[in-house]
């Protein structure tokens, strides 16, 4: 079990219901802490900058100093706080510092898609501030972070990868509603084409087809729910279920790479009896092991972990399974208990 500290700025107080503001300008990596952190726990801070704005952050027993950076970015059922405490156990492990940043529904209900005119502030810009006072603070190198969502947090985090993939040096995208494809000739946020939502946007395919990504997705996660984005665009273009879209988006980006003379580095992978669930994942799938061997890879000098007993000895595949054989395809036990639904439309 993790402690969980509230800060508010650098004063140790408990912060006021959060929200989420506007933010600024990137920094990399910084050569040493503004001050020390408590280590080994889990701490909700507000952003100095705005403190409406909070997110989650796990400092590694062995100190955070160019550690790594793990960002992890949750759907819309806002459950930050569950990401924080059940990644904990292995940013601990890999010794890597934990992140996971808290977009509210009143000031970032698009975040999933960066955010749009009027819908709240850009999710990426507030996304970069954190990461500016992260490295103030800790000294973790966010030069490159390493990047995970799941659901409406999988969105997020495969469009901040192809809008900023400088930034990324890995990324894991688990269980998404609905994917931007590499086609220039489509508008965003269904290609990376021109558009009025976010005209800002430039999306350089010879840049995010080299970051590698992983893709996961439930083999039970096929629910029709009013959650799921479902439109003739999207259903012609992606597919009518996670899964169909999950393989159609890795399909399609491998192509690209192969047309623009590139290793394809985007894989793909189906966990049998896993429904839409971020807990279930992590429970019965072994999510959390299974995220951090695709950023990191196997970490033989890291610390063991709970679910190491239950987490099999497996090989990533880039190319795309049948449904009978999926690169990472275990047996694991399904309880038929509620699904928490954390997709968006």
């Amino acid at each position: 079990m993790f402690w969980i500290l509230l800060l508010c700025g650098a004063a140790g107080v408990a912060p006021a219901p959060p929200s989420i503001a506007q933010s600024s300008a990137p920094a990399l990596e910084r050569s040493a802490p503004l001050s020390p952190l408590p280590q080994g726990q889990v701490l909700r801070r507000s952003l100095r900058s705005d403190p409406a704005q909070e997110y989650f952050l796990y400092i590694p027993s062995t100190g955070s100093m160019a550690a790594p950076l793990f960002v992890a970015v949750h759907g819309i059922s806002r459950n930050a706080l569950e990401h924080a405490t059940m990644f904990a156990e292995h940013a601990e492990a890999y010794g890597v510092t934990l992140l996971v940043p808290y977009f509210t529904e009143k000031e970032n209900d698009d975040y999933q898609r960066l955010g749009r005119a009027g819908r709240g502030s850009r999710a990426d810009l507030v996304l970069d501030a954190i990461l500016e006072e992260v490295a103030d603070l800790t000294g973790a190198n966010v030069s490159k972070i390493y990047l995970f969502g799941f659901s409406g947090g999988a969105q997020f985090a495969h469009r901040y990868t192809m809008a900023h993939p400088e930034r990324v040096a890995r990324a894991v995208v688990a269980a998404a509603g609905w994917y931007t494809f590499p086609d220039e000739r489509t508008p965003y946020p269904y290609g990376t084409g021109p558009s009025d939502e976010l005209a800002s946007l430039h999306f350089d395919p010879e840049q995010f087809l080299r970051v590698p990504i992983t893709v996961f997705v439930g083999e039970e996660d096929i629910q029709q729910s009013e959650s799921l984005r479902r439109n003739p665009e999207v259903d012609r273009q992606q597919g009518v279920t996670r899964i169909e879209r999950a393989q159609n988006w890795v399909a399609a980006m491998r192509a690209a790479a192969d047309a623009h003379h590139l290793e394809p580095l985007v894989s793909y992978a189906q966990v049998a009896g896993i429904q839409h669930s971020f807990k279930q994942f992590m429970q019965e799938g072994q999510l959390g092991e299974r995220v951090f061997q695709a950023l990191f890879g196997p970490g033989s000098s890291r610390k063991p972990t709970a679910t190491d007993a239950a987490a099999p000895g497996e090989s990533r595949s880039g190319s795309l399974p049948s449904s009978m054989d999926s690169a990472w395809d275990i047996p694991v036990a399904f309880h038929a208990s509620p699904v928490s639904v954390g997709d968006e439309r």
